[in-house]
């Protein structure tokens, strides 16, 4: 049993909160405020931090304007622009003109159950938020240094402190301006450094693995090949009948037209069902069991799983159903997120994914190239027309193995499986490198700021 004896004046210090639960006064974190005060830490409002709660307006999202983040793409220590990103148009961002997002401002979760997930926002043009998240100028702080404070394990305790609520959790901003920050001198102008290294070995995983998506079409002759939408076209009562669709998008001919372009390729070609090993949702978890699991908004841009959820078989959602495999690539059926496909590494080997998946392999495309296959344009139009549905749109099992696949030649395979492992290398490493720099804070406030400064240099 933990407990903690309070005086009398602490209470009526936090009196400004409104708060005299137990859980406000937990000792792990009267630990860390009493750690903060021997460094002396001085509280966010004295660094002139400026937190903005962006108001909420009706918009619509369109297919191209100005970026809108939602809370859903702020994510411990990074920006999620991968899952789904959403866009609003010029005129609905100037009327939401003071949910501004601009370069170097901090973004935090206001409600939910991942209130107080926070990080840096580092693109090049601005964005729209949310009224689900906090806007944070840093003031005099610097702000790769904060971001990465409140994600350790200090930041996110006094975070979690001021959390009140319990069926949906909420970060109130006047607690926010409260929480202590170390001033230390030196630390923060390396940990900006090491941010900004992992910001560039991001940023080159992500041309990796663009080159193997020109490689593969290059391959099959479509590099410059455009899908054109016709307005008006004919199809015949048997074809119909062979393929149970009468919709009229399922007879596109630009479906037509990619899917002859793949049976032209001279070193052959085959459908999914022949050539592609499915796996089955049928895997039942045992309840005491722990597992890691994986869903829709895990899935990466580049065919990377970004994290997982960690529980026992009994708390698991009931869609947690297929057990996959070191090697497997895994699909999405739903025809809104048709581009999460992701490749299944050593760190989620026996994982479970979520019946939204089709979970795949194959004898004559390794893993990576049937990754990027399904994931350029070409896999992407046919798992678009193998759609089908009303209220939830997806293709399922037999549709998908429709899908057209060619035989690439071994040594192209050789060479696209090279760089998707490249750009995964890449990628662990920037991931490497931001708890690196989260570790040295955590040593910081543990030892003193040199010490943290030389283990810093002396691993990245």
């Amino acid at each position: 049993m933990q407990y903690s004896v309070i005086d009398y004046q602490s209470i009526v210090d936090a009196s400004h909160s409104l708060r005299f639960d137990a859980e406000f006064f937990r000792p792990d974190y009267l630990q860390t405020q009493r750690r903060l005060e021997e460094i002396g830490a001085r509280k966010l409002s004295n660094f002139q931090v400026k937190i903005r709660h962006p108001k909420e307006i009706k918009r619509n999202y369109v297919d191209n304007g100005i970026l809108f983040l939602r809370a859903q793409n702020v994510r411990p220590l990074s920006i999620d622009l991968t899952a789904n990103p959403v866009y609003i148009s010029e005129e609905d961002a100037e009327r939401l003109k003071e949910n501004t997002i601009e370069y170097k401002n901090i973004l935090i979760t206001r409600s939910g159950a991942n209130a107080g997930q926070c990080a840096i926002y580092l693109e090049d043009s601005h964005a729209i938020s949310s009224s689900h998240t906090f806007i944070v100028q840093s003031g005099n702080l610097n702000p790769f240094f904060l971001s990465i404070f409140l994600n350790t394990k200090y930041g996110t305790a006094l975070i979690e402190k001021g959390k009140y609520g319990s069926a949906q959790p909420e970060v109130a901003p006047y607690f926010l301006y409260q929480i202590p920050v170390p001033n230390w001198e030196n630390l923060p102008t390396e940990i900006e450094k090491t941010y900004l290294r992992s910001k560039d070995l991001t940023e080159l995983s992500k041309t990796w693995y663009a080159e193997t998506q020109l490689l593969l079409l290059s391959e099959l002759g479509l590099a410059d090949w455009q899908p054109k939408h016709e307005l008006t076209f004919t199809t015949d009562y048997a074809s119909m009948q062979r393929s149970e669709r009468i919709d009229a998008d399922y007879f596109q001919p630009r479906y037509d037209d990619i899917i002859s372009a793949i049976k032209s390729y001279p070193g052959g070609w085959d459908v999914v069902a022949n050539q592609v090993h499915l796996k089955d949702s049928n895997f039942k978890p045992e309840p005491k069991t722990e597992y890691k699991y994986i869903e829709l908004a895990n899935i990466g841009s580049s065919g990377e799983i970004t994290g997982c959820m960690v529980e026992h078989g009994q708390d698991l959602p009931s869609r947690a159903r297929c057990k996959v495999s070191t090697g497997d690539v895994i699909a999405s059926s739903i025809e809104g997120s048709l581009e999460s496909i992701a490749l299944i590494t050593e760190e989620y080997d026996n994982a479970l994914c979520s019946t939204g998946f089709h979970a795949i392999n194959s004898d004559v495309l390794n893993s990576e190239t049937l990754l990027v296959f399904l994931k350029s344009s070409v896999g992407q139009l046919q798992l678009k027309k193998g759609c089908s549905g009303t209220i939830l749109t997806a293709i399922n099992r037999e549709e998908f193995g429709k899908i057209v696949i060619p035989f690439v030649k071994a040594d192209k395979q050789s060479e696209i499986q090279q760089k998707v492992v490249e750009s995964c290398n890449l990628r662990k490493q920037a991931k490497d490198l931001l708890e690196c720099a989260k570790q040295a804070v955590e040593i910081a406030m543990e030892k003193d700021e040199q010490t943290a400064i030389d283990w810093l240099e002396s691993v990245s």
